[in-house]
């Protein structure tokens, strides 16, 4: 099951307290006292561990508690500490305290290991406490109590490129066309409804992730639908890639806006990333003229139809690549508009080329 948000109270464990005690040993007159320390509280850590890819060992369970420290022994004996606390998480989350608010821990490294709450000290032996005054105390220290907080989990999972569309565009099919990922796939809306991720592989030796979240609608960004729960998980993403689905009955340049405009609405951010366009479903229009609405489409978005590509972009429909050869990349356009089908394999295999090369570019 893929959980991406918790709320649980961790508490650190308490000081284990000091002990009062003293020394009776034969042949040993006046031993005095020799009560030893209590030992450490247990230690709360975060730690990101790349083998877990949700929050789902944290579901239903609202109490995390490190154990107490032991108690002090005689013969001057120190309790022993308690062990620390590790939470696993995956890469990605978000440590939030629920109270006020404030992002306490950003984790996104695998191995990385960050202390959140620090165990109670162990309180003092009665063997501290004597002097020439006082030669029999009896008196010793309570460990001091751990802590606790109010911890609220939230998941972002970080990919290379995050799709964003309408629902039931092929956003589905085009990850399961191009990387290893399975997700399921029907011909009805929002068949998506929890991220997916999948290692898309470029050549031998590339690769890059990419990550499909269920689909977006108009307000999305208010709240609509599931794109407002699922759009933090394209907020890690390097790029986007929006597809506008030829076949709907939405126009390319309708869904584009929206799309565009929901994005911007949830993160000014997101708005900023590196992004292209892919025309899906080619093989299912209905409609009179394809190679005249994808021209509409690009001409529409300010740009002109490009002639010739270094991806190997089929040719039967018409294309948009930014030509880098004497010039830099404009993030402000998308680095291409092409016309894909995942059921026919048309320019699947050359749009995970020029998703690598957009991954390169600044």
């Amino acid at each position: 099951m893929f959980i991406d948000s918790a709320r649980f109270v961790v508490y650190s464990g308490k000081g284990g307290q000091g002990c009062s005690s003293f020394r009776r040993e034969k042949f040993v007159v006046k031993g005095g006292p020799d009560g030893g320390d209590g030992g450490k509280g247990g230690d709360v850590y975060f730690l990101v561990d790349s083998n877990t890819d949700t929050l789902s060992n944290y579901k239903g369970r609202k109490v995390f508690k490190a154990d107490n420290g032991k108690q002090g022994m005689a013969s001057r004996m120190t309790g022993k500490s308690a062990d620390e606390l590790v939470l696993i998480v995956p890469p990605g989350t978000q440590v939030i305290d629920d109270d006020s608010g404030e992002i306490l821990l950003d984790l996104v490294t695998e191995g990385q290991k960050v202390k959140i709450l620090e165990g109670g000290k162990g309180g003092l032996g009665n063997v501290h406490f004597k002097n020439s005054r006082n030669q029999r105390p009896t008196y010793f220290q309570p460990g001091l109590p751990g802590l606790s907080k109010n911890i609220r989990l939230e998941l972002k999972l970080i990919a290379d490129v995050g799709l964003v569309g309408y629902p039931n565009v092929g956003k589905s099919t085009l990850i399961s066309t191009t990387s290893n990922a399975n997700p399921e796939i029907a011909n009805y809306e929002f068949t998506t409804l929890t991220p997916k991720l999948g290692v898309v592989e470029v050549g031998d030796y590339n690769s890059f992730v990419m990550a499909d979240i269920p689909g977006i609608i108009d307000g999305a960004a208010d709240g609509r639908g599931l794109g407002l729960e699922f759009l933090k998980h394209i907020e890690r993403t390097k790029t986007l890639l929006f597809m506008v689905d030829v076949a709907n009955y939405r126009t390319m340049i309708d869904q584009y806006n929206v799309l565009k405009e929901e994005v911007s609405k949830f993160s000014g951010e997101l708005a900023g990333r590196n992004y292209a366009i892919a025309l899906s479903k080619i093989d299912g229009y209905y409609g009179e003229d394809l190679e005249a609405d994808i021209k509409q489409f690009i001409t529409d978005i300010g740009l002109e139809c490009s002639s010739s590509n270094e991806f190997g972009f089929e040719k039967e429909y018409p294309y948009y690549v930014q030509d880098l050869t004497y010039s830099r990349f404009d993030n402000s356009k998308p680095f291409f508009v092409l016309p894909i089908s995942s059921v026919t394999r048309k320019n699947t295999k050359s749009i995970t080329f020029a998703l690598y090369n957009l991954l390169e570019q600044k």
